[in-house]
């Protein structure tokens, strides 16, 4: 998943350019990306430790 959807998903002018891409992408595949092993929810929803979240 993260070759195709990250590092060769389409073309970058550099090295550089690819790696500045990756924290938006893992931002959007941790949080907004529905994942279907979890019932179509982002990983974000199975953490309980996130800062600022506890009660």
């Amino acid at each position: 998943t993260l070759a195709d959807g990250w590092a060769y998903a389409r073309l970058y002018e550099s090295t550089r350019q690819r790696n500045d891409a990756l924290p938006g992408w893992m931002h959007f595949y941790n949080h907004h990306r529905a994942h279907s092993a979890i019932g179509g929810q982002p990983p974000v929803t199975r953490l309980t430790n996130l800062p600022g979240h506890h009660t």
